[in-house]
């Protein structure tokens, strides 16, 4: 298995070398040079199995021979070993062929476990095989630092640092970036939004001079690993709604197009997905980007939903490579006007195949609220504020002959804050996190100067 850049013009890796990488030295994504499919008959057969083996199946083709079977499942294992529900991702139904995809049962409470815990482990197992070390550097709206720094705390072969936005995530959030004791991970509050963090990100790695000389890995969504993870609780979930037998559709709140192009792959690898629906909030440039054809940044507004308080959607990058036939050049045209005008316009033929695969609907701040009221009330579900926006665009252009399957992303009580003003029920956070409050924390704040953040980094790995 070979992986491809998306702007055409970096080196062709294994899946071990684009999973250590990250982004590619020309600016892009990797994404594998050809998707392998599973049969109906393959498909068929994951139906009562355990969410592990299903992960086998379906990512093995992936990995080439970078693992072993063996090593491969006993990464796994070791992954999903922490999870507090042995379902790993269960599902809920809220109404007729409406389901609830339960994907906050791991340490951190965020779907960003089920990639971030695999990545640890894949991690480790490559590294030590090589007697290698590398720097981990990530940019977060939330759930992705805390998700990081729990998977590689105290690792031996990673140092770990996370750029969040000061005063842009939830208390939850911070305090499980900060809390952490272990010497090798590293919470840096950067003052600016999420965009300027993945920004100073993406020029550490375009540093060449910094990324060699520090060994600079991410495991941002623009690390391939981090999708080809997801890709799994859609097959585990359609399965068991009758998939290969009947179609599927999801709708799926995303603010970096990385959960939804999981789903995407697993289309392309023959699961019958009917619907993919993006769903946001007022940050909504992906929601505007499907209906205009244009997308063009705008200023972040904080919301009630800081996760997907984003503008530059990286994984958009990806589907983009498909929409243009892979045509990397065209992608570097692209990418380069967004990085000098702020924007791009997509041509028809373009918007034509992104809409064959994508629908998107938004949704503002009074109406999250609401959907959390009314699906307690209706329901008896208490939703974080990014999965009632995913319920309520659901609602909004589901129908009745399809099971809708929504992801929940993450633990109402990593957003205790908005739950309770539209409920006025706080969410406790579970027994193993009661005493997250009164840990101590341990933050850097750093200004919003890719010098300042270099310096940290080299410094810090140094001693």
């Amino acid at each position: 298995m070979k992986y491809i850049s998306t702007r055409g013009n970096a080196p062709i890796l294994s899946f071990e070398e684009a999973m250590l990488t990250g982004l590619a030295r020309d600016g892009g994504l990797y994404v594998p040079k050809t998707v392998p499919t599973l049969s109906h008959a393959d498909i068929a057969a994951m139906a009562g199995k355990s969410y592990e083996e299903i992960a086998f199946q379906v990512m093995r083709p992936f990995v080439g021979d970078t693992f072993t079977d063996a090593e491969f499942m006993d990464i796994i294992a070791k992954a999903y070993a922490n999870f507090g529900h042995s379902a790993r991702a269960p599902m809920v139904q809220l109404d007729n062929n409406h389901f609830l995809l339960e994907l906050f049962h791991g340490p951190t409470l965020a779907f960003k476990d089920f990639a971030m815990q695999l990545i640890g482990q894949l991690f480790q197992v490559a590294l030590n095989r090589r007697g290698d070390r590398v720097t981990i550097v990530g940019a977060t709206s939330g759930d992705t630092g805390s998700a990081a720094i729990e998977a590689f705390r105290g690792l031996d072969a990673v140092d770990v640092f996370i750029l969040y936005p000061h005063g842009r995530v939830s208390e939850v959030q911070r305090r499980q970036m900060t809390t952490p004791t272990e010497s090798n991970v590293h919470a840096l509050a950067v003052g600016g939004t999420f965009d300027d963090c993945q920004s100073c990100l993406k020029d550490m790695f375009n540093d060449f001079e910094f990324r060699d000389g520090v060994k600079l890995a991410g495991v941002n969504s623009i690390n391939w690993a981090r999708v080809l993870a997801q890709v799994v609780y859609y097959f585990s979930s359609a399965v068991q709604l009758g998939a290969p037998h009947r179609k599927i559709s999801f709708t799926v709140p995303t603010g970096n197009f990385g959960d939804i192009f999981a789903g995407y792959i697993a289309k392309r690898m023959g699961l019958p997905i009917d619907r993919l629906v993006v769903a946001t909030n007022q940050n909504d440039i992906l929601h505007r980007c499907l209906s205009t054809g244009e997308y063009r940044m705008g200023d972040v507004i904080p919301s009630i939903s800081p996760s997907m308080d984003i503008q530059i959607s990286s994984n958009f990058e990806r589907a983009m490579f498909d929409a243009y036939d892979r045509d990397g050049a065209a992608i570097a045209n692209v990418m380069n006007e967004l990085k000098t005008n702020g924007g791009f316009a997509l041509s028809q033929g373009v918007m034509d195949v992104l809409r064959e695969h994508f629908e998107s609907g938004r949704v503002s701040e009074a109406e999250t609220s609401a959907e959390i009221t009314h699906s307690l009330a209706a329901h008896a579900e208490l939703l974080c504020p990014h999965s009632a926006i995913g319920t309520q665009v659901a609602d909004r252009l589901r129908d009745t002959n399809t099971p809708m399957i929504t992801l929940a992303t993450a633990h109402p009580a990593k957003f205790p804050d908005a739950v309770e003003a539209a409920t006025g029920i706080r969410p406790p956070l579970p027994p193993r996190m009661s005493d997250l409050f009164e840990r101590d924390e341990r933050v850097t704040r750093v200004d919003n100067n890719l010098d300042a953040l270099k310096a940290i980094v080299k410094d810090r790995i140094a001693n």
